[in-house]
């Protein structure tokens, strides 16, 4: 917890949205970064962030990385021996990310183009912590497959947040926080 409020008060959300916005950048409100997508309100991000629970050394996946806030919080949070891979649909939203990263010396975090067709990023799989940042219709099992054993996502499923935790079989079990309203999985 102490990690995630060192990183929320460290990485200014300002930072990541787009100018005529950065004075609404203080309010507890989803904020428009172009492209029908939104960064997220802060209290959404801190709740996600909690139910991750991402440690120092993870390898972490951030589907839907937009403007980069999440992906710099998560560098931040895992730490220089940790790795972010940073998965954006949005061809200019991911270039918009990887430059506002780089106000903050982002080291460990890299920015890849998906695919279309393909959730997440298989190819760097496992991964000990997924975090999904747009609303999918359905849990994407795919990602499920790229998580380690023991490992957690957490991702919005219609409009409630899943925290997902994979077990030593291969099945999951699901903590369902309801309630919340996300930009749809592109």
């Amino acid at each position: 917890m102490d990690t995630i409020n060192n990183a929320l008060n460290m990485i200014n959300r300002a930072d990541f949205i787009p100018e005529g916005q950065t004075e609404r950048a203080e309010m507890n409100i989803p904020l428009p970064i172009g492209h029908g997508q939104t960064i997220s309100q802060p209290y959404t991000v801190k709740r996600m962030l909690e139910w991750l629970d991402a440690h120092d050394g993870d390898i972490v996946l951030d589907v839907g990385s937009g403007s980069g806030w999440t992906t710099a919080l998560l560098s931040h949070i895992v730490g220089p021996t940790g790795k972010v891979y940073a998965v954006e649909r949005i061809p200019e939203l991911l270039k918009v990310g990887e430059e506002n990263c780089r106000k903050y010396q982002v080291n460990n975090a890299h920015f890849y183009q998906s695919d279309d067709d393909v959730y997440g990023l298989p190819e760097k799989s496992p991964y000990n912590r997924i975090l999904v940042s747009a609303s999918s219709d359905k849990l994407p099992e795919e990602l499920i497959d790229q998580l380690t054993t023991n490992a957690k996502m957490v991702i919005p499923v219609k409009n409630d947040i899943w925290e997902i935790t994979k077990k030593s079989d291969g099945k999951y079990e699901a903590n369902i926080h309801p309630g919340f309203i996300f930009v749809p999985l592109v």
